[in-house]
């Protein structure tokens, strides 16, 4: 069989092999119009319900994943709450199953190096990113440092790359960036490369913004679940981590890391049950990944000035508080700084982002690192949630990410810009 027959072959194999995976899966569109309504999905979205996105707006659309399993009584409430809905997708395992079969024949046919620039035109795996970074450290080595800040569960090195102007003052002031705390937002690590590349690769275009910071940043949270969703088209959806936890005779995989500070831990919009998307552990800081990001904070508070964390999907920059509707003390600042990146954005793009406290934006989320950053001692804290893609809104096709992550660094840069100014 020729070259071109066995990758014909292999294709074939990948996209059965994902089709498989979530054979029979749905998704839903729903819309609450009465407040019945949206507590109902509330109580849905801590009853096993994946909840792609979960608004706390009447008349705003929410997006659910339904199993086989759960299809009959979904169904059965959709039809006695008379819920306003709508099916997106009758088969997600075969719509999924195309881009992960085409990002398997990638991987064959250009293969990484681990060496030079990477391009924007594919996802990488942990391992990918960690030898970027490396590499960069080593072709740049008055300005990038690369230090090991921790291991995952399933012990996977965490490093973070420092980013300066390479003038050797020492005690600057930082901004701490991180991306990945959910394992199926590929697009958020993405995001972060694409930083890292405009700080290093393009340094003179961008040294306005190492003059008196260095930049911190920690490109993948969440590692074991972040490689566990590049395993095949079930695992695609996966949001949490991977330590293994035992609830009612099973075995359910994982914390949500974005619950698991230590600030108002487990309380509003966190779930104490091991088999929810939203699980808080059975602790606060009971995950690896999140002490590593908890450390890191706090080694950088007395310089820290802005923290910054990449999410997807929805186009919100969210500050402060997520725990409570209250506003923080210092709430003018922090919305100066979201909405001059919001701004710029919709200026260049178009696209237009929400702006303001997670709570009152969004929904109500304890223990986010959002708030324990702010709580620890920096002066800025923001939530970036990008743009929606593909299907299940996580999975923008690899052909679309350079459009994503150079809308991201406009707005990030002038949020930066910003911070500059400000402080």
């Amino acid at each position: 069989m020729s070259g071109l027959g066995w990758l014909t072959l292999l294709f074939g194999l990948a996209l059965v092999a994902a089709q498989d995976g979530l054979k029979g899966y749905h998704i839903y569109e729903v819309t609450p119009s009465t407040s019945a309504h949206r507590e109902l999905l509330q109580k849905l979205s801590h009853e096993g319900y994946d909840f792609l996105s979960l608004s706390r707006s009447l008349g705003k659309p929410s997006r659910v994943i339904v199993s086989p399993q759960q299809l009959e009584s979904f169904q059965g409430l959709l039809t006695a709450h008379q819920l306003n809905h709508r099916l997106i997708n009758g088969n997600l395992g075969a719509t999924i199953a195309e881009e992960f079969a085409q990002r398997q024949m990638q991987r064959l046919l250009k293969p990484i190096t681990g060496k030079g620039r990477l391009t924007t035109d594919r996802y990488y795996t942990h391992e990918e990113i960690t030898n970027y970074i490396n590499d960069l450290a080593t072709r740049f080595p008055s300005r990038v440092y690369v230090k090991t800040v921790g291991w995952s569960y399933e012990k996977r090195e965490m490093k973070t790359i420092t980013i300066t102007n390479g003038d050797g003052r020492a005690n600057k002031k930082v901004i701490f960036m991180d991306g990945g705390f959910h394992a199926r937002e590929w697009i958020s690590p993405a995001a972060v490369l694409y930083v890292i590349d405009q700080l290093v690769e393009k340094f003179e275009q961008n040294a306005d913004l190492l003059k008196d910071f260095d930049w911190v940043v920690l490109p993948v949270v969440n590692p074991d679940g972040y490689e566990h969703t590049q395993t095949g088209t079930l695992a695609r959806i996966f949001r949490k981590t991977r330590q293994p936890y035992r609830f009612l005779g099973q075995t359910c995989y994982g914390a949500d890391p974005n619950r698991n500070f230590d600030f108002h831990w487990n309380e509003e919009g966190a779930s104490s049950n091991p088999c929810v998307d939203t699980f808080a552990g059975p602790a606060a800081f009971s995950e690896p990944e999140t002490i590593v990001v908890r450390d890191l904070m706090h080694s950088l508070a007395d310089r820290g000035i802005m923290y910054l964390t990449i999410h997807s999907y929805g186009n919100y920059l969210l500050y402060p508080w997520g725990w409570t509707s209250d506003l923080p003390e210092t709430h003018e600042q922090l919305d100066a700084v979201a909405r001059a990146g919001g701004d710029a954005i919709e200026a260049a793009t178009g696209t237009v982002y929400r702006v303001g406290t997670a709570t009152n934006t969004l929904y109500i989320a304890a223990g986010t690192s959002n708030d324990y950053a702010y709580y620890a001692g920096f002066n800025i804290s923001i939530t970036m949630e990008l743009t929606e893609g593909g299907i299940t809104g996580f999975d923008p096709p690899a052909s679309s990410i350079d459009e994503y992550v150079t809308e991201a660094w406009i707005g990030i840069r002038t949020m930066a810009e910003k911070v500059i100014e400000i402080f």
